[in-house]
C-alpha cells in the first residue's frame, strides 16, 4: 500500500428528503429556527427571514422549531404550545415559505401525528436509545433524524441507526450534539463526526446544543453562544453534510436554550464563512467529499 496519499474520506450516502436530496456530493444544508415554537407569528417570522438569508447564499434550508421540550430543568420552564397547536403552527411555515419543517417528537404515540404535518421527525438525544420510539418514527416512513446521545461514542449511533432501517426505513440522518465533560459542560470529540459518517448516513453538526452548558444557570441550562463559530468551523472543515443552529431574533429573550442560540443577525456572516470554508475544504486532495 502506497502511503504518499492520504486515505480517502468517502462521501455518506445520499437521502431523498423530497424537497431536496442531503449527503452524497449535495451541498452543505441547514436545519435552523428557534428553538422552541413561542407563537404562530414568531414561527412565521422567523422562518421568512432564515430563509431569506440561505436563498442569498443558495442553501438548502428546513426549518426546525419543537411543539414541545420535554427534557426542561424546571416545572416551571416554558415547554411550547403541544403537538395539536404547535403542528398547526408549523403547517402555517409549510404553507407560508414552502420550507421543509422539522420537530422533535418524544413519544411514540406522535409519530403519526407529527408525521402528517412535517418532513423530517427528531429522535432528541436523551432518547435516542429508545427502541418504540424508533421504530413509530422508521413507520411513518419520513426521513428520521436522530441525535446522538451525550453519553454515546459516535461509532455507538450504528445501534440506533440500525434500527430504523431494520424497521424499513433507510431515510436515516445522525447529529453529533457533543458529549458530557465533568458535571456541567459538553465537549465535542471531532472523530465522532468521522465515526459517524462512516456508517453511511448524511451526518450534522448541531453547533449550538454543543455548546450548552447542562444545569449551568439557576434553573436553566446554560451555554455559550460565543464558541459555536469556531465549533462549526471545526466541524465542516472535518467533514459534515449538515449543519443544525438555534437561531432566534433576541436570544436573551428566549424561552429555552437561550445562552446558546444564534442572534438571527449573526446568521448570514456565519453561513458565509462556512460555505467558503467547504468550498476550500472540497477542492483539497484526498478529501473525496
Amino acid at each position: 500500500m502506497s502511503h504518499d496519499r492520504l486515505p480517502p474520506h468517502p462521501p455518506s450516502h445520499r437521502v431523498d428528503l423530497g424537497c431536496f436530496h442531503v449527503g452524497g456530493l449535495n451541498p452543505l444544508f441547514l436545519i435552523a429556527g428557534p428553538c422552541v415554537l413561542e407563537s404562530r407569528e414568531h414561527a412565521l417570522r422567523h422562518a421568512e427571514a432564515i430563509h431569506s438569508i440561505t436563498q442569498k447564499l443558495e442553501m438548502p434550508l428546513i426549518f426546525k422549531s419543537s411543539f414541545d421540550k420535554a427534557n426542561r430543568t424546571a416545572l416551571s420552564s416554558y415547554r411550547g404550545p403541544g403537538l395539536d397547536e404547535g403542528l398547526s403552527w408549523l403547517a402555517a411555515v409549510k404553507d407560508a415559505t414552502g420550507l421543509p419543517v422539522l420537530t422533535d417528537i418524544h413519544e411514540p404515540s406522535q409519530a403519526s401525528a407529527a408525521a402528517e404535518v412535517v418532513d423530517i421527525l427528531q429522535i432528541p438525544a436523551f432518547l435516542c436509545r429508545q427502541t418504540d420510539l424508533l421504530v413509530a418514527a422508521a413507520h411513518t416512513g419520513k426521513p428520521v433524524n436522530i441525535k446522538k446521545a451525550q453519553f454515546l461514542a459516535g461509532e455507538d449511533m450504528a445501534h440506533p441507526r440500525t434500527k430504523v432501517i431494520e424497521s424499513g426505513n433507510d431515510k436515516v440522518l445522525l447529529t453529533e450534539r457533543g458529549n458530557s465533560f465533568g458535571y456541567g459542560s459538553l465537549v465535542v470529540d471531532f472523530g465522532n463526526l468521522v465515526s459517524m459518517r462512516s456508517l453511511g448516513s448524511p451526518v450534522i453538526f448541531d453547533a449550538t446544543h454543543s455548546v450548552q452548558r447542562p444545569g449551568g444557570g439557576a434553573n436553566t441550562t446554560s451555554g455559550d453562544r460565543s464558541l459555536v463559530a469556531p465549533l462549526a468551523r471545526a466541524a465542516v472543515a472535518v467533514g459534515i453534510d449538515g449543519l443544525f443552529v438555534e437561531v432566534h431574533e433576541n436570544p436573551d429573550q428566549a424561552p429555552s436554550d437561550g445562552p446558546n442560540i444564534v442572534p438571527l443577525a449573526w446568521l448570514e456572516s456565519l453561513l458565509q464563512s462556512l460555505l467558503l470554508l467547504q468550498e476550500t475544504r472540497n477542492s483539497l486532495p484526498g478529501i473525496g467529499s
